[in-house]
């Protein structure tokens, strides 16, 4: 999916409407991309949603307008400023990835850049290990490198104070006003203050469990590689490492003792081919092998932004394709691609087809891109 190629908003209320349309109910970063696709605009997205997904027998009504103005003035109360996918500032590494985050929130007067690297590890990371992280993230930052994190305890605390002087990003699971863990409140304060806090979660909001995997793959999204200190066999640690090698990104594991339950993940990362790292020229190496950071980065004018072009889409099309998909699929999962290949429709209509249907709610998605009766 293009998500690269979404037009730049063109005014305030557009802006708006993208924030609206991410939080409706059902529309994640890939119905996001699709809507603008279809429609060229959130504001019409908007209007067209409750018709689209009526046709496939669902209902869906678009976030309630008093509830967005509630995010708004919290966000306003907290200083937070907000980015949508298409703003020339949204982060450019992250806008790479498949499902990009349509909207952020974000605290401090860092502006990201391309040269960064993701420290994760154990919250109860050893001595040994927040030592190396504080190594790491020291030597990198003196680089040049960004440091992105996720302000928890162990690794990614150790990560953020080390690199506050030279530039560090938080990722937040809950909203970038959200202090957790709470004795990091001074950590918060200092990477407000000096570096960035980066959510995609509504202002207010309190982290909960099923926050932490989408704030991991921003904390990869942004970087182009990540190093893994210290981590058990299951560890969202591990998560974020998959997740970097999902999106093309470098994954480094420092080695460590086989008698440390902390350090089993890192070995089996390295089995499966993570690159070692022993100190930061090992990261540096690998990474300007293969990006040339030596070149001095570059700032694309807004008007060299890329956007899609907008054509009209035939509507009968997607309906009858709708209509196909909808025998295709039971209640055992299949694969987007085998759905596509056997409805016999242009690419793009499959995928018009498939996002209505799960607007809709008559399909659920797993992760992967398996699609099963709701």
């Amino acid at each position: 999916m293009g998500f690269d190629r979404i037009a730049a908003a063109a005014d305030e209320p557009e802006r708006i409407a993208r924030l609206r349309l991410a939080r409706t109910q059902r529309i994640g970063p890939v119905n996001f991309a699709q809507l603008m696709q279809r429609f060229g605009t959130a504001i019409r997205a908007l209007e067209e949603l409750p018709h689209v997904v009526r046709r496939t027998g669902g209902s869906l009504t678009p976030y309630p307008v008093a509830k967005l103005d509630e995010e708004l003035a919290r966000a306003e109360a907290a200083g937070a400023r907000l980015i949508v996918l298409g703003d020339a500032d949204y982060p450019a590494l992250l806008k790479q990835i498949d499902a990009a985050p349509p909207v952020l929130w974000t605290l401090g007067p860092l502006k990201p850049r391309k040269k960064a690297i993701g420290i994760v590890g154990a919250r109860n990371a050893s001595a040994a290990g927040q030592k190396i992280a504080q190594a790491l993230a020291h030597d990198l930052g003196d680089a040049g490198f960004h440091v992105v994190s996720g302000l928890a305890r162990g690794v990614d605390t150790r990560a953020h104070e080390m690199s506050v002087k030279t530039g560090t990003i938080a990722v937040l699971g809950g909203g970038v006003d959200d202090i957790y863990p709470p004795d990091n409140r001074g950590l918060y304060e200092q990477i407000r203050a000096h570096g960035l806090l980066i959510s995609e979660s509504p202002v207010g909001h309190r982290a909960t469990a099923s926050d932490f995997p989408r704030r991991n793959r921003i904390i990869s999204g942004l970087s182009l590689g990540t190093i893994v200190v210290e981590a058990e066999l299951r560890s969202g640690s591990l998560i974020t490492a998959r997740l970097a090698a999902e999106q093309n990104r470098e994954v480094f594991a420092v080695p460590g003792s086989p008698l440390d339950p902390r350090c089993r993940g890192t070995n089996d990362l390295l089995r499966q081919g993570a690159n070692l790292c022993e100190g930061a020229e090992d990261i540096i190496r690998v990474l300007e092998a293969q990006m040339g950071f030596n070149a001095p980065e570059a700032s694309a004018p807004a008007s060299a932004l890329p956007e899609i072009t907008f054509q009209p889409q035939n509507e009968d099309d997607i309906a009858r394709v709708s209509r196909s998909l909808l025998d295709l699929v039971s209640e055992t999962p299949v694969h987007r691609d085998d759905l596509l290949r056997l409805c016999g429709a242009q690419t793009w209509i499959g995928l018009a087809a498939l996002s209505e249907l799960e607007m809709a709610g008559r399909f659920s998605v797993s992760e992967g891109g398996f699609y099963s009766r709701s």
